[in-house]
């Protein structure tokens, strides 16, 4: 195939395209802008590290946290995806046999329910659809999935966090994911529903460790969870700019950074 149009256009082109859709394939892009697969690679790398779009296995997206609602679930596993097995493994040595767990949707989450091997006696509550055939069986004395809506391009379910005839759970930790992390916006998401269930999955833990890689830094999403105080532990693989974490200092959070 021969490239139809100069580089720069075609790259604000493409910028638009996905940004549009919220993400693309390689072979979608090659097709729709009539160039070779290597062409549309070198134009994301690029696009990537210019911080234009997210760069994924096998094609790209929005960089956005708004546009997470409407994007496949394995697309957004794609990205970061290093970084969010090595938050996974941090997040999960900080979890004790017989802990009771609860644990929301999303993928940096599910990164650390697969780092649970060799863990033992967990009770899990969760709301993330992928998290039982997920999480090591060994590792699980009792797991309970919080019922609602089912949420399908999140792989959630959305109602509140209780079940019949209780009067509410508690937890020893919650294992939160979130689309921000800001010095004045504390967390927050991209769904009004999700968000009043991270929030009272918080509420539910008295110890709250947020996973969240260092993309999600500095980003205000759609809706507020709670404020950084709330944070007993932040799991990142970078150091957060200066002024969050003079935040995080000031509010007490504990921060472990993986490199």
């Amino acid at each position: 195939m021969q490239d139809t149009a100069l580089p720069a256009k075609r790259r604000a082109e493409l910028v638009r395209h996905v940004r549009e859709r919220g993400h693309a394939t390689v072979a979608e892009l090659a097709e729709r802008f009539a160039v070779s697969m290597d062409t549309v690679r070198r134009d994301l790398d690029h696009l990537a590290e210019r911080r234009l779009i997210a760069r994924t296995h096998g094609g790209a997206m929005r960089t956005d946290e708004l546009a997470t609602a409407d994007i496949p679930f394995d697309s957004r596993a794609a990205v970061h995806h290093q970084a969010k097995q090595a938050i996974g493994i941090a997040a999960a040595q900080l979890i004790s046999n017989g802990e009771t767990l609860i644990v929301n949707g999303g993928t940096t989450t599910l990164a650390v329910v697969r780092a649970l091997a060799g863990k033992r006696d967990l009770t899990v509550v969760t709301n993330n659809l992928r998290l039982p055939p997920e999480i090591p069986q060994d590792a699980v004395r009792d797991l309970y999935v919080i019922g609602g809506s089912c949420r399908i391009s999140s792989n959630v379910t959305i109602g509140p966090v209780t079940f019949a005839d209780t009067q509410g759970i508690s937890a020893d930790t919650a294992v939160i994911g979130v689309g921000g992390i800001s010095a004045d916006g504390g967390l927050s998401t991209s769904n009004l529903q999700e968000a009043q269930m991270m929030r009272q999955m918080i509420d539910a833990g008295t110890r709250v460790v947020v996973v969240a890689d260092s993309s999600k830094f500095g980003r205000s999403a759609f809706v507020h969870i709670c404020g950084l105080d709330r944070v007993s532990v932040l799991v990142t693989d970078a150091p957060p700019p200066e002024d969050l974490a003079v935040a995080l200092k000031d509010a007490e959070v504990e921060l472990v950074t993986v490199g």
